[in-house]
């Protein structure tokens, strides 16, 4: 019954203007992420994306439901991983797209008043259920996608922090460098130990320096898993000094029982690789 090639071409025919009232009606001074921007091509695209929404949307008054939503797919996907958006509070997207919901409905209401007594009013309001149900299957579907993706890119990030955060950094003669700064949880202390593994191997290191200089705070699984990782270098051939142990950690690792006879420790970093000189 929503079905309409007039209405379908009258909305068609409105695309660009809805595009440009839509992107005026941003509050700019309260605007944040890709709404906010003044780069002049980020706006460009946005009003792109915009004006192909609405390219996409109107087919829905001349398509049948399972070809229009497929065609609809990926615009959705688009913006759904697109930096800009993902970088963009959800809720305000949403706003977003319930601004334009709110054009649809009011176009409509133009179409009907310039055709007046042409169409029964259970027509009309197929039109704007139509409208109605479609912007909410979107939001849902673009939240859902939206969500997906940026599970994604934080678990991308936290996978990169994780490998930057624990870098061997290759020295001469063999020799490897270690610098762990910051906290250290058990969870990045499991990541550390993985890492420099592998990074050993791949280096060909056969004499690591960890500097804990710059560790804040260890507990007593930490340590624990630093020494571990002192054990299970020496069963692949690494030797490990380490350097800048702070003497709250120093006494964690007596209150665990943990030796430090088969440990070459330096008071700093300077001392440790100047001793390898």
């Amino acid at each position: 019954m929503h079905r309409d090639k007039e209405l379908h071409s009258f909305l068609l025919g409105k695309t660009w203007q809805m595009t440009e009232e839509w992107y005026a009606s941003i509050d700019k001074t309260k605007a944040t992420g890709v709404y906010a921007s003044t780069n002049p091509e980020t706006i460009e695209t946005l009003k792109k994306q915009n004006h192909e929404f609405h390219e996409h949307f109107c087919e829905v008054f001349v398509q049948d439901k399972t070809t229009f939503l497929k065609d609809f797919e990926k615009w959705v996907v688009m913006i759904a991983k697109d930096e800009e958006h993902l970088n963009t509070p959800v809720t305000d997207i949403m706003k977003e797209f319930f601004k334009v919901q709110k054009q649809y409905l009011e176009f409509v209401q133009e179409f009907v008043s310039l055709h007046q007594d042409e169409y029964k009013q259970e027509v009309i309001d197929s039109w704007n259920n139509i409208i109605i149900d479609t912007f909410n299957k979107i939001v849902t579907w673009f939240v859902e996608e939206n969500h997906k993706y940026s599970e994604e890119k934080l678990v991308a990030q936290q996978a990169m922090i994780n490998e930057l955060s624990s870098p061997v950094i290759a020295l001469n003669n063999h020799m490897g460098l270690l610098p762990l700064i910051g906290v250290i949880d058990t969870q990045r202390a499991k990541l550390i130990v993985e890492n420099t593994l592998e990074q050993c191997t791949e280096k060909e290191i056969t004499h690591l320096f960890i500097d804990l200089s710059g560790v804040l705070i260890i507990d007593t699984m930490v340590a624990q898993q630093i020494f571990s990782l002192i054990d299970t270098l020496g069963l692949i051939g690494v030797k490990a000094t380490l350097s800048g142990i702070r003497p709250e950690i120093a006494l964690t690792a007596i209150q665990l029982g943990l030796s430090f006879e088969r440990v070459s420790i330096k008071s700093n970093l300077a001392q440790a690789i100047g001793s390898q000189k």
